[in-house]
């Protein structure tokens, strides 16, 4: 494996791991996890002080699962050197639906909420349309050098 050129030798032939695509669905991952081991730190974290009802905590899991299986799924079609387009769209429109979602009670949210859950969706968003339209690394050709 030559690390520095992003190059996974696997059998006789090599891959170019998706570097952007690992990242994110790294964090994607990461995110869905902690949502799932402790939905009520991990909600905190993105800016709601306040202890979610039953109902909420359902839909706190339910979003890391969501979270967790694009993450892994785009971490993993990265590391093999696959196409990533579809991942970064399915993450891209996770994060439309959370901004909808916000939207609609944007009166209701505190400041902190507002900047944290709404910005973090359209940080997603942009992260998601950009890894989908991204110019594709032609077979072969090697990385740019750092």
């Amino acid at each position: 494996m030559r690390a520095r050129d992003g190059l996974l030798l696997l059998g006789s032939g090599t891959m170019s791991i998706d570097r952007f695509g690992l990242s994110a669905g790294t964090i994607r991952l990461a995110s869905g996890v902690s949502f799932l081991v402790d939905p009520l730190r991990a909600n905190k974290l993105w800016g709601d002080p306040e202890e979610p009802t039953p109902t909420a905590q359902l839909l706190l899991r339910s979003m890391g699962y969501r979270d967790a299986l694009i993450g892994a799924l785009l971490a993993g079609a990265a590391l093999r050197g696959k196409n990533t387009r579809g991942w970064f769209l399915a993450s891209a429109g996770a994060d439309v639906a959370d901004l909808v979602g916000g939207l609609s009670v944007h009166s209701e949210l505190k400041p902190s909420q507002q900047l944290i859950g709404l910005g973090g969706a359209v940080v997603g968003i942009v992260t998601g349309l950009w890894g989908a339209v991204r110019p594709a690394r032609r077979t072969g050709e090697a990385p740019e050098p750092a």
